[in-house]
């Protein structure tokens, strides 16, 4: 892998939301490739942590593709539901990913856990990991979060996934109500970012 700076690189999501983020928080100069160019099915995630995870798409998107790749995974941690859904969280929409049904989901489970759980702070953390890998090399691989608390109902249309019930620590509104500008300069996805910025 040569040492100068990345100026191509294959974002590995077939996650809209996800692949919209991390565009606007790379660098200009970068030539971004998506995987619905190359028409590119996503691996099977069967890693046991974020970072795992990550590394196994950055490599398999890189392998396909020849290019280096930068792939992410991220998801949320509920406390009192033993940090589930966590590396499932897109599973806990079904097979195609629904976040109306994993949200549903969510508070199902909440109300199985405790029935006043309305009542009461549930903590909870958005968890990112990203890698860039080039073939079946990782260059690098880090891991950021940022804390908070689960919504008693869904609220905003912005974002994707669970931005909807995510208030983070200190803010009022869920991610959902915020404006993305805004959201990805305070999010698990914009830590991440900060600790890969020398390589980019």
């Amino acid at each position: 892998m040569p040492k100068q700076k990345i100026n191509e690189l294959l974002i590995g999501t077939n996650n809209r939301g996800k692949l919209h983020e991390i565009k606007s928080l790379l660098p200009k100069n970068i030539k971004i490739h998506s995987t619905y160019e190359f028409n590119l099915k996503s691996p099977i995630e069967n890693g046991k942590t974020f970072k795992e995870n990550s590394l196994i798409k950055s490599k398999y998107f890189s392998k396909k593709t020849g290019l280096i790749c930068l792939a992410d995974d991220s998801g949320l941690e509920i406390d009192i539901l033993d940090k589930n859904p966590g590396i499932y969280s897109a599973r806990w929409g079904g097979k195609h990913g629904d976040f109306k049904k994993a949200i549903k989901r969510v508070y199902r489970e909440l109300s199985k856990k405790d029935k006043n759980w309305k009542h009461k702070k549930i903590r909870a953390r958005f968890v990112c990991a990203l890698s860039i890998s080039y073939l079946d090399k990782k260059i690098v691989c880090v891991q950021s979060k940022i804390e908070g608390s689960i919504s008693t109902e869904s609220k905003g249309t912005n974002g994707f996934g669970y931005d909807p019930i995510f208030v983070p620590k200190g803010k009022k509104k869920t991610f959902g109500e915020m404006q993305p500008a805004k959201k990805y300069k305070i999010d698990h996805r914009y830590f991440a970012f900060k600790k890969l910025r020398k390589f980019l």
